[in-house]
């Protein structure tokens, strides 16, 4: 059977940000003809439930680069980035090479994020997580593109 590393909230596991789900039923779905692998990069990175929110936003040195912050202006970059790495070796390991992760989030999201300015404003970008499976050869989608799994 096919494995796919799925972000732990869309699988009901109360890891979000606020302590609460995205329970995704559309994945529910995938259950009897995949093997789902659920994830939570930011616990994985260390970061504890609940957590301020967090956002990312590029860097205006001259080396663009993606900084994660919560709200208050705390650096959560290596956070971050340590969970999508646990991520990546869970993925290598399991050999799944497909993921289905949650939109709009600064780790998860691969079809956009938020700006970094707390205000609500999405721009097109990927999530820590999402890029670097992606570089790594795992095909990302998010909870919106689960119908062609169905």
């Amino acid at each position: 059977m096919t494995r796919i590393i799925v972000s732990a909230c869309l699988a009901g596991v109360n890891c979000t940000y606020r302590g609460d789900n995205n329970l995704s039923f559309d994945l529910l779905r995938l259950i009897d003809r995949f093997i789902l692998i659920p994830v939570c990069p930011e616990q994985l990175g260390g970061l504890a439930t609940p957590r301020n929110p967090a956002e990312i936003k590029l860097s205006s040195d001259w080396i663009s680069r993606k900084i994660v912050t919560d709200q208050y202006g705390n650096d959560l970059t290596s956070q971050f980035n340590k969970g999508a790495e646990e991520v990546l070796k869970i993925s290598r390991f399991l050999r799944a090479n497909l993921a289905i992760l949650k939109s709009r989030s600064p780790s998860c999201g691969c079809r956009g994020v938020y700006d970094g300015s707390f205000s609500g404003i999405m721009v097109d970008g990927m999530g820590i997580t999402a890029e670097l499976l992606m570089k790594n050869g795992i095909e990302v989608y998010s909870e919106d593109e689960i119908s062609f799994l169905l």
